[in-house]
């Protein structure tokens, strides 16, 4: 008999046992609650009191109580369209359809490729525009998985111009990482992560600029150096390659649109304080202005665009499963709210006292450093902010660090370890498309990425220090 290879749980997994142990928690531990004051996230430990009434959940509940058996259902029902779980799940959907159908244009592949082409015979150019565009791919919208495709592409492009496989997955695939853990406006990572935190969607993004500029500036750094060593030390001589993408007027259309939409959703978080009600509208409505210029153009038919829309909302159901799996969760403990008794305000509370005597700054870097490690097992932006926030988000008020700090701390501890784990497919596939060892890959970024723990843990003590909320 063969040994199967181990491979991880899916989030999904984790997240059930999680419930089960939930269950179990509530059965044995007495639930307490805080005297903090309503609608204010400020509370003290000296606040808690337990309550002598241990109920025992049911395994199957009736009556529209919570039980282990229903867990999924009552979590898929809790909130309101202002957040979780039910508005935050309607935004994934709505978000992921509307970027299904911007892909299926293939109008940013398309303009991505036409860079490609007209900047690879700028060498000095070359690598620094790609690494900054791939960049703010992962900030903007998430981009990862794309990466796979631009390796095949760019792989004997950077080969033909003197550099190694290295260099194509730093430009590509650590880029679109950088980009993705400093975000400002993600909406499958920070989205989620502020919401369930229960602070306004894609809120302080002016430091997150800047964290994404630093971080950027820093990779592309590092990426330019490696990249003149292989250089100088190649004798390579090549041809330029040159590409037969061009952007058509559909092509052009729909990017204008693309980067008009997306400014005008910067401006209503940050001039309108739009939240998840009128962003799930935006970016619908970015979604079918781009389906009607792919009909028009005869880019796609109706039914390509209804299909796309489908297929990205469907590619975005597991986040949002995810989502009201870690509400049900914290229904089992007995709720989120402080003033009332709950299994999950003991733990809280036990947590944070184990942890009190430590400075509130290394309490913030312990929950960066938690978070790096957490992501070797959950490698999905949205399954660890799923599984994570819900606990993390209330444990910072107990431990007077903003949730604005928590989320942070949950986006660069998830974001730049993605880099270097093996448990990232979105990392393996891209090693694998340039036939590369992870073990060789391994001992080439570790320093890197250390680097960059180095200063994610700078900024996560300067946005305490500044009081970032």
């Amino acid at each position: 008999m063969k040994n199967k290879k181990f491979t991880m749980p899916d989030a999904s997994i984790i997240l059930l046992a999680v419930a089960l142990l939930a269950y179990v928690a509530s059965l044995l531990i007495t639930p307490g609650k805080f005297d903090a004051p309503k609608q204010s996230h400020a509370v003290a430990l000296s606040e808690y009191q337990t309550v002598d009434d241990l109920t025992p959940l049911p395994l199957f509940a009736q009556n529209g109580e919570i039980g282990l058996a229903n867990v999924l259902f009552e979590g898929l029902v809790a909130g309101d369209k202002y957040g979780a779980t039910i508005g935050v799940m309607a935004f994934i959907l709505i978000t992921g359809g509307a970027f299904g159908i911007i892909m299926k244009t293939g109008a940013i592949n398309n303009g991505i490729m036409a860079l490609i082409n007209k900047t690879q015979r700028i060498e000095w150019l070359f690598i620094p525009l790609l690494f900054c565009l791939f960049s703010l791919g992962g900030a903007v919208f998430g981009m990862g998985e794309e990466a796979i495709a631009f390796c095949i592409v760019l792989l004997p492009i950077m080969k033909q111009l003197g550099y190694d496989a290295k260099v194509t997955v730093l430009t590509t695939y650590v880029a679109t990482q950088i980009g993705f853990a400093t975000s400002w406006m993600n909406p499958f990572s920070i989205a989620i992560a502020q919401s369930i935190a229960e602070i306004p969607v894609f809120s302080g993004a002016n430091f997150r600029m800047l964290a994404w500029l630093v971080f950027t500036v820093f990779g592309l750094i590092f990426t330019v150096r490696y990249a003149s060593s292989i250089k100088q030390t190649s004798s390579n001589t090549h041809q330029q390659n040159t590409l037969s993408t061009a952007l058509d007027t559909a092509d052009k259309a729909i990017l204008l649109t693309f980067v008009l939409g997306i400014g005008w959703v910067v401006w209503g978080v940050m001039a309108k304080q739009y939240y998840i009600p009128e962003l799930a509208t935006q970016f619908f409505c970015l979604g079918f202005a781009s389906a009607i210029i792919a009909i028009i153009f005869n880019k796609l038919s109706a039914n390509d665009c209804a299909e796309a829309f489908k297929q990205g909302a469907q590619d975005l159901l597991p986040a949002a499963m995810l989502v009201a799996l870690a509400k049900g969760v914290v229904l089992l403990l007995g709720g989120s709210d402080l003033n009332s008794p709950s299994v999950l305000n003991t733990l809280l509370y036990y947590s944070a006292s184990s942890i009190a005597s430590v400075p509130d700054f290394i309490a913030a870097w312990g929950m960066l450093l938690f978070q790096s490690l957490f992501n070797f097992f959950v490698s999905s932006g949205s399954g660890q902010a799923a599984i994570t926030m819900p606990l993390m988000a209330p444990l910072g008020d107990l431990l007077n660090i903003s949730r604005q700090i928590v989320v942070l701390a949950f986006q660069l501890g998830d974001g730049l370890t993605n880099i270097f784990i093996p448990t990232s497919a979105s990392l393996i596939g891209c090693l694998g498309i340039v036939k590369l060892d992870w073990g060789e890959w391994a001992a080439f970024i570790w320093r890197f990425t250390l680097a960059l723990f180095a200063l994610a843990s700078t900024f996560i003590f300067i946005a305490y220090f500044i009081n970032y909320q």
